[in-house]
């Protein structure tokens, strides 16, 4: 059992700004690794029940979360630059407020941004897409490209968009072991989705994963 995480009750701190530290991600699902790929699909349809925090833990772990000591994550990462960054905009998941939140995989815990449910908003942003602003919550992975191009040049762009398709591709997976839908979202105005989350003037928003219980 890997002991890099906080422990496993989350502690919500009650002002703006706050750390949330998620549950301890399991390591020994009941889903083999053959029977994900099996099923794995893009759903963008999803029943209106919240996730739990546990759900939301276990996603992010497997986009960006740390693995092996040396700080190393789940999904490859050019020079180990770590370029991705993780934003989670929760509209319904137990024992979290609606907002936007910062995933740091350090200590495997949630950064609040903001308060308040930007699924519409963010919907809009991604030419109306029903899935965004239908799903309990949506995962965002951004990058920052010069962590990666200061060492590999123009070519470090080719490498981060290899990760991003990695820990997307991490996302759905262990979806498919939660009993959860997902798809992968490129189709966004970049700028705005950039203002609405206030992303760094050098951050650029690569994919949006909403994320739900799957309709019946």
């Amino acid at each position: 059992m890997f002991n890099y995480f906080r422990k496993s009750e989350p502690e919500i701190r009650s002002e703006s700004g706050d750390w949330i530290s998620l549950p301890e991600p399991a390591h020994d699902g009941q889903t083999s690794i053959e029977n994900a790929l099996l099923k794995r699909q893009s759903i963008r349809q999803y029943a209106p029940d919240p996730l739990t925090l546990a759900e939301v833990s276990q996603l992010l772990w497997a986009a960006q979360g740390i693995n092996r000591p040396g700080g190393y994550r789940t999904a490859p990462s050019a020079g180990a630059l770590y370029p991705v960054e993780l934003y989670l905009v929760s509209g319904q998941v137990d024992q979290l407020p609606s907002g936007v939140y910062r995933y740091h995989p350090e200590n495997h815990s949630l950064e609040q941004l903001m308060l308040g449910d930007f699924r519409r908003e963010l919907s809009q942003a991604a030419l109306n897409q029903e899935s965004v602003q239908d799903a309990a919550a949506v995962i965002l992975i951004s990058a920052i490209y010069q962590r990666t191009t200061g060492k590999y040049g123009d070519r470090g762009i080719q490498y981060v968009h290899m990760e991003v398709g990695s820990a997307a591709e991490n996302v759905y997976l262990q979806a498919v072991s939660l009993n959860l839908g997902t798809v992968f979202i490129g189709a966004f105005n970049d700028d705005q989705v950039k203002s609405l989350l206030n992303l760094d003037v050098q951050e650029q928003p690569l994919c949006l994963l909403p994320v739900g219980k799957i309709a019946p």
